[in-house]
């Protein structure tokens, strides 16, 4: 399953106004291309958004739903509980990697430092994710694998159309795309994120 969140690069970082919001969301960037989708907790009954997508998609193998800004081990549980095979924080907690450690599902925590990575790492975290990415930048990757090469880093927070190239280039495993996915649903409906997400996946291919 790693090693699909990888192929599938993009993860749909969906912060919904309400519950209905964040499945519409979901379901067109999915239509977009892309398959890896993160309902964070900001989201208003993000467990149940979680649950009815995994039941929904149950029989795409492509599809996998996770949940993001898990701030503590009670909302990893709850995750867990409702079908997320991955877990994404803003920061790194070594009580929520051994809570997903214990049920077979992934942690990607935040870090924005050498020592916070290294850290994240040893305590076997496969992927880390870089927030916040549009402070650290492309370049930030190329530093860190220079003394650290077989590090898997995801920037989130500052991915955009114009910049996902080069952070691709620049070593990326996989980017997290958030607002911008959603950033015309007031003005032109969820169509858009269909539009924007096959935009993110052409951005890449080309």
């Amino acid at each position: 399953m790693l090693q699909r969140l990888k192929e599938n690069y993009f993860f749909a970082v969906i912060r919904g106004k309400d519950q209905n919001d964040a499945l519409e969301i979901a379901r067109h960037a999915i239509l977009g291309g892309i398959k890896n989708i993160e309902i964070t907790f900001s989201t208003p009954n993000a467990a149940q958004v979680i649950e009815d997508l995994v039941q929904e998609f149950s029989d795409d193998l492509a599809v996998i739903v996770g949940a993001g800004t898990v701030m503590s081990t009670d909302l990893a549980q709850k995750a867990i509980e409702a079908g997320a095979k991955f877990l994404v924080s803003p920061h790194f907690s070594p009580a929520i990697q051994e809570l997903a450690e214990q049920h077979g599902v992934f942690y990607f925590p935040g870090c924005a430092t050498a020592t916070e990575i290294v850290a994240a790492q040893a305590a076997g975290c496969p992927i880390i994710k870089l927030f916040p990415g549009g402070v650290l930048g492309p370049n930030f990757i190329k530093d860190i694998h220079g003394p650290i090469p077989g590090v898997q880093l995801m920037p989130s927070g500052g991915v955009s159309i114009a910049n996902v190239a080069a952070w691709k280039k620049a070593g990326a495993c996989a980017v997290g795309i958030g607002s911008a996915l959603a950033s015309r649903v007031a003005e032109a409906g969820y169509r858009s994120v269909t539009e924007i997400a096959q935009s993110f996946v052409t951005a890449v291919e080309g």
